[in-house]
């Protein structure tokens, strides 16, 4: 039926049009023109350009985070053969649809001439460029998807700010007084603001870097706890009810999509074309991610089976002072971690619609920091308003992922490449589609029972 629908339309598509006057940018953008020599990366200039190094260190941060820690609750909902299987494939498709996103909004650069396009910026001249089925959307869809990005990181931004709580919270309860988690999370604001108050990515990759080592020493303490007294496999699900698999499905998405980050970290590089070469920083980052998420999430549910925490910190033994060492060593990853995911949120509120409305250029730095305060605290809010750290973990994934690195980057190659085909029979479009019904699907399914779990728990610590 698509096939038929995209046969009959005309292929004769108008210019796309911008509302912004007085950009540079955005005037190029209204230029339909097309040519090959054009290379948008020769082209792009930035103010504190990231080597190759330091954007590795920056996607590694970007991509473990607590989701990593989730992994062995995740295989608790799905058995250690699905889990081992499914987060497999999972991965596969979220590396093939970043590279398709990338790819698409390169060659859209190509098209207008311009040395960097936005995610919201691309799918906004993909839909006007695509099938006519997707005009209707087009005055929404800009502020959609940066309305879904700037949400998804700082949904992270809430779960970060609950995981360092509980962490602090083990510690202080063992060693000193016994306090609600929302207090340790009161104590944490000061901390989160400095953090959060630096603007330059460059600046962040050396902290990246420290919290680097630092995760990996934690991964490798975690692993010696884990493989310490290992139970029988037998006593562990290889597979698990089809009810449970949107929760799985949820939170590996979380765990392994960094969308909006790794999309800045890209847009910041001195060498942009390096990122999604085959032995690129994506590929080789992604590779390390996925094994290291595999690792963590059979081998965690091997040892503690359901009874695997959203964190897997929160199982290792209280009285332990190495493991305490460690949940302080993950505690200030995770502390790096929220300045890079908030930096999406901020640069998308300040940057793309606040700072025009400021008309004197010598308040800019105050008042965006007084917007990087104000994203603090809303987290510090609704951080308190969450009952289980996995359940908010997997909704934040299953609702915002499915969409941000599934379907749009799906839908944007079918746009991207409405006039030149897809391929014999129809291939890409074909595969396309089912990228948007696998996120679809999915996404409904996971944003579903995550919700009913949340009110579940919530009724229940209230």
């Amino acid at each position: 039926m698509m096939k038929i629908i995209l046969l009959s339309i005309s292929c004769s598509l108008p210019a796309v049009k911008q509302s912004t006057t007085g950009n540079d940018k955005r005037e190029k953008i209204a230029q339909p023109v097309v040519t090959d020599d054009y290379d948008p990366y020769e082209h792009r200039q930035v103010k504190h350009p990231t080597n190759n190094w330091q954007t590795f260190a920056h996607f590694l941060k970007a991509s473990i985070g607590t989701g990593v820690l989730a992994m062995p609750a995740a295989f608790a909902n799905a058995g250690y053969i699905n889990g081992l299987i499914l987060t497999i494939i999972i991965g596969i498709i979220a590396v093939h649809s970043l590279h398709i996103l990338i790819e698409c909004m390169y060659e859209l650069c190509k098209r207008k001439r311009v040395p960097y396009l936005t995610f919201s910026e691309a799918m906004t001249i993909g839909f006007q460029e695509g099938p006519p089925i997707f005009k209707c959307i087009l005055p929404i869809a800009k502020p959609f998807v940066d309305g879904f990005l700037a949400f998804y990181h700082f949904g992270t931004c809430c779960v970060y700010v609950v995981f360092i709580a509980e962490s602090i919270k083990q510690i202080i309860d063992e060693y000193s007084v016994v306090l609600d988690v929302r207090l340790h999370m009161c104590f944490i604001l000061l901390p989160l603001f400095l953090i959060f108050s630096i603007r330059n990515l460059q600046i962040l990759a050396t902290f990246s870097s420290v919290a680097n080592l630092l995760l990996f020493v934690g991964f490798g303490v975690i692993l010696y706890y884990i493989f310490d007294d290992l139970p029988a496999i037998q006593e562990r699900k290889p597979f698990e009810t089809l009810n449970k698999l949107p929760i799985f499905f949820g939170t590996v998405l979380f765990a392994l999509e960094a969308i909006g980050v790794i999309l800045a970290i890209e847009e910041n590089m001195e060498k942009p074309q390096a990122f999604v070469r085959p032995c690129g920083t994506l590929n080789v980052g992604m590779l390390i991610v996925l094994g290291l998420y595999i690792a963590m999430g059979f081998f965690g549910y091997w040892k503690y089976g359901d009874k695997a925490f959203g964190s897997i910190t929160l199982n290792l033994p209280q009285k332990a002072i190495l493991a305490q060492v460690i949940k302080i060593f993950f505690a200030i990853t995770i502390w790096i971690s929220y300045a890079l995911q908030g930096y999406v949120t901020a640069n998308i509120v300040w940057n793309k619609y606040l700072a025009k409305r400021v008309k004197d250029i010598r308040k800019h730095v105050l008042f965006e920091l007084l917007v990087r305060c104000a994203i603090v605290l809303l987290t510090f809010a609704f951080a308190i308003a969450l009952p289980d750290l996995s359940l908010f973990l997997s909704l934040v994934g299953a609702f915002c992922l499915s969409i941000l690195g599934l379907i749009f980057p799906a839908l944007l190659q079918i746009c991207v490449q409405y006039r030149t085909g897809y391929g014999k029979w129809n291939f890409r479009l074909m595969k396309n589609l089912l990228l948007v019904t696998f996120g679809a699907v999915g996404g409904i399914m996971g944003t579903y029972v995550s919700i009913m779990e949340i009110v579940r728990a919530y009724t229940k610590y209230s």
